[in-house]
């Protein structure tokens, strides 16, 4: 486990100096988890050998009053994050009131800017990375908290058994705070380091870093990853894994955790851009709300889809736009007929095309040229 004991404690940043660099370097890297297909790989082998893990027995206290996933949703929601990086995207939620914030790995490997988004919107830069376990994909990372600040409780990740009703909460594809239910499928035992959930609560790119509640409103997991090869195949982290990080943290500053982490530049394919240079008239008929539907999801596609193309992964992140694509003509308005339209040729375009990375290449067009005629509307052009 990649944590470090910590002497002394923590104390707020303008009460004590700035973190000093660890006096013995970080961990070789090693492949990490954005695309998560060994750990897939893994817990596939554990399902045909049927693998899983005994529940724990209850506490001799009466346990809490089960809750519905509106409830839960409206209690858990005040802390759960956005944290957003350069071409990054994903989940975290409180853990202590002084700024706490548990996450994924892979959300925050190698990116020296991160910023934390609250639930009123306000913005707070990580400030340092508190503790992480990169061979379960867990992380803790700090901000300054303005205020106390609401958390999450962890539950007992132990006694989940499959069948147990699981609420997610996340960001998919940038669509803030989802709420989606399910079932505990399976308790997978990769190996004897590594458990996990499998849930039938959808989630998606974006939603990594995100909660996974039990019926009491208890932090039972963290989602980290998608199985594209099959149907609400998605699995969480356990939270007793996460446990662990919070009781021996040790502070690293976020400049070196990234530098340290960072995954070397691959050679990308040859770009040849074809922006469509869209006329006001193609949003006619268009409302605000249309207009919005367009600009956010977009604009989440984009985050999602971007790092994973930068990682070699451009069939994922065509997946993701196309995904996209056809979400907002299901979404847009009757008279909404132009950007419909735009979007369908940048599908068809990409669908007569030899390889993932000009697929994902031409859909990127598409959205960008319909994101540049909504920006002309908004700033009042008239051409």
């Amino acid at each position: 486990m990649n944590h470090r004991s910590l002497k002394g404690e923590l104390h707020d940043d303008d009460r004590r100096p700035r973190a000093a660099p660890p006096s013995h370097p970080l961990p070789p890297r090693r492949p990490r988890w954005p695309r998560l297909s060994g750990l897939l790989a893994a817990a596939a082998l554990a399902a045909l050998g049927c693998a899983g893990a005994a529940g724990h027995p209850a506490s001799s206290a009466p346990p809490p009053a089960a809750m519905t996933p509106a409830q839960i949703a409206a209690r858990a929601t005040p802390a759960v994050v956005t944290i957003r990086g350069d071409g990054s995207l994903g989940a975290g939620f409180l853990v202590r009131e002084d700024g706490w914030i548990a996450t994924n790995f892979h959300v925050i490997a190698g990116i020296p800017d991160l910023k934390v988004v609250l639930w009123d919107q306000s913005e707070h830069p990580v400030l340092e990375v508190l503790a992480f376990d990169e061979d379960r994909d867990l992380a803790i990372v700090r901000i300054h908290a303005p205020r106390k600040l609401p958390l999450l409780p962890l539950g007992d990740s132990r006694a989940v058994r499959p069948g147990d009703p699981v609420v997610a909460i996340g960001h998919p594809l940038g669509l803030a705070d989802t709420v989606s239910n399910g079932l505990v499928s399976a308790v997978r035992v990769v190996d004897p380091a590594l458990t996990l959930l499998q849930i039938s609560a959808p989630i998606a790119p974006g939603s990594s870093g995100g909660p996974l509640f039990n019926e009491r409103g208890e932090v039972i997991g963290v989602a980290a990853a998608v199985a594209t090869q099959g149907q609400n195949l998605n699995f969480g982290v356990p939270a007793d894994y996460l446990k662990r990080l919070l009781v021996r943290p040790d502070p690293v500053p976020l400049s070196t955790f990234a530098a340290e982490t960072a995954d070397e530049e691959q050679a990308l394919p040859a770009v040849k851009r074809s922006v469509p240079h869209h006329a006001l008239a193609i949003l006619r008929g268009c409302t605000e709300g249309d207009l919005l539907v367009l600009a956010r999801t977009m604009d989440g596609a984009i985050q999602v889809g971007s790092p994973l193309y930068n990682q070699g992964d451009f069939a994922s992140c065509y997946h993701i736009y196309e995904g996209a694509s056809l979400d907002m003509e299901r979404r847009l308005g009757p008279s909404c007929r132009g950007p419909r339209q735009a979007l369908a040729e940048g599908r068809r375009k990409a669908a007569g095309l030899d390889d993932n990375a000009a697929q994902a290449w031409a859909m990127r067009d598409a959205f960008d040229g319909l994101l540049d005629v909504i920006l002309r509307k908004v700033h009042g052009d008239t051409q």
